[in-house]
């Protein structure tokens, strides 16, 4: 019996167990994850107001019930405190590492350290309860927020900044979370790309979504739409719906909503300005089409008032101590899957899902992504297997001071969670801490 480790339990985790278990009868699969809850982003990155893509939990859940996978939680691998790479690779005849892409990128710029000044990640880690987040004060004091970025992650901070409380009560949000956005006052949100909705890269679903928030009006400047010149004829047809969703926008009559949001193109952010210790404007340069796909700075600037601002520029990989890391790419080398040591394939390690192939695609693209590592191993399986691993890694795993969280221990979170939105009048709350996870998890 081949014993694999998949480590992270988010969609390249659960898809690559699952073409493990599909493609071979005698492949045994434990899925270990840092933290007591599956799903990964699924759970800690998808709003929580897009029920239609949460609810890819249950093909997941589906994966880690099969009767050859296992979910063990709270199992940290490398770093401080965590199992090391090479202990963890003596318990298994493999390990797959899909660890996913832990950080943002960075704009460069001065004033990004300012107080006020986050990733995106870091506002929807908050806000979707993951257990390292923090109430780190993001709405404390704001009236206008700039969210610079153009892809599906602003468009969804942005529908959160702007959001009544009547339609997040019925989610799975944290209440903390819930109160602080029910007393927001904010107004306005300015959502900021350095080029032209022709090459925005959010889909047309979650971009239509914006102009239907209640009490809530989309601001578009026909300026800016003006120079992105490109013949709607040549573009992909989810861009060209892009396109005239925002120029539908722009022919809008103004109204007396409470909140607007300000869709913004052809502005590169420069410098983020201070005031009273903290973030107090962005200064973006105006940019122009450069004739190639890009643009070009013009040397005018726009100052745009901000007590918040959110950078959602993109994901990057970061080192898991043990593991050959490219800097470059943010990826660990590899040659179909198979982690490749100073120039050698080295047995027995594999990757999937973005720490594999960067941070690309949708979340349905983890599936050939991850059948691609699943199929380069089991073709390694006769040599893995001839190595002695322990029959059952769990005491493997205690004997290094590590008790995992079965399966039965994220049942136990799960009802702690339907009993806590009971008690508030709600659906199910997450609970966002892990004092309270852990908690609930032994309570099994």
């Amino acid at each position: 019996m081949l014993r694999v480790a998949v480590v992270g339990s988010g969609p390249s985790g659960c898809y690559t167990a699952q073409s493990l278990v599909q493609q071979d009868p005698d492949v045994r699969v434990d899925v270990l994850d840092r933290l007591p809850c599956p799903y990964g982003l699924v759970r800690y990155g998808v709003a929580p107001d897009h029920e239609k893509i949460k609810s890819l939990q249950g093909s997941l859940r589906t994966v880690l019930e099969h009767e050859r996978v296992r979910f063990l939680g709270g199992v940290p691998v490398g770093g401080p405190g965590g199992l090391p790479v090479e202990r963890l690779r003596s318990m298994y005849h493999a390990v797959v590492y899909c660890v996913g892409a832990a950080t943002d990128r960075r704009l460069g710029i001065p004033g990004e350290d300012l107080p006020g000044s986050w990733s995106a990640t870091e506002f929807v880690s908050w806000y979707s309860a993951h257990p390292d987040a923090r109430d780190a004060g993001f709405l404390s004091g704001v009236r206008s927020a700039v969210v610079i970025g153009v892809g599906n992650v602003a468009v969804d901070v942005t529908r959160m900044l702007a959001r009544g409380v009547t339609e997040l009560r019925p989610t799975d949000m944290p209440q903390e979370a819930l109160d602080t956005l029910a007393t927001s006052r904010v107004t306005d949100v300015h959502m900021v790309g350095r080029r032209g909705p022709s090459q925005a890269r959010f889909t047309t679903k979650e971009l239509r979504e914006l102009g239907g928030l209640p009490d809530t009006h989309v601001i578009v400047d026909r300026a800016e739409l003006a120079l992105d010149t490109v013949d709607l004829a040549t573009l992909p047809a989810a861009r060209r719906r892009n396109v005239e969703v925002v120029r539908g926008w722009a022919d809008r009559p103004s109204s007396g909503a409470a909140r607007r949001i300000h869709v913004r193109f052809f502005l590169r952010p420069a410098q983020l300005l201070e005031h009273d210790g903290r973030v107090g404007a962005v200064r973006f340069e105006r940019t122009a089409p450069d004739g190639q796909g890009g643009v070009t700075g013009t040397g005018r600037y726009e100052d745009v008032p901000a007590q918040l601002v959110l950078r959602s520029v993109g994901y990057r990989g970061v080192p898991l101590e043990g593991l050959p890391f490219d800097p470059a790419t943010g990826t660990v080398p590899h040659l179909e899957g198979r982690v490749v040591r100073e120039g050698a394939v080295s047995p027995g390690e594999y990757v999937a899902g973005w720490i594999k192939r960067g941070p690309t695609g949708v979340i349905g693209t983890n599936r050939p992504c991850g059948k691609e590592t699943a199929t380069a191993l089991l073709a390694d399986a006769p040599a893995l297997a001839s190595r002695q691993v322990p029959e059952d890694a769990v005491a493997a795993l205690r004997a290094a001071g590590i008790e995992p969280v079965p399966w039965t221990g994220w049942q136990a979170i799960e009802r702690a969670e339907a009993e806590l939105g009971a008690r508030l009048g709600r659906s199910v709350v997450k609970l966002a801490d892990w004092d309270r996870l852990l908690g609930a998890a032994r309570s099994a």
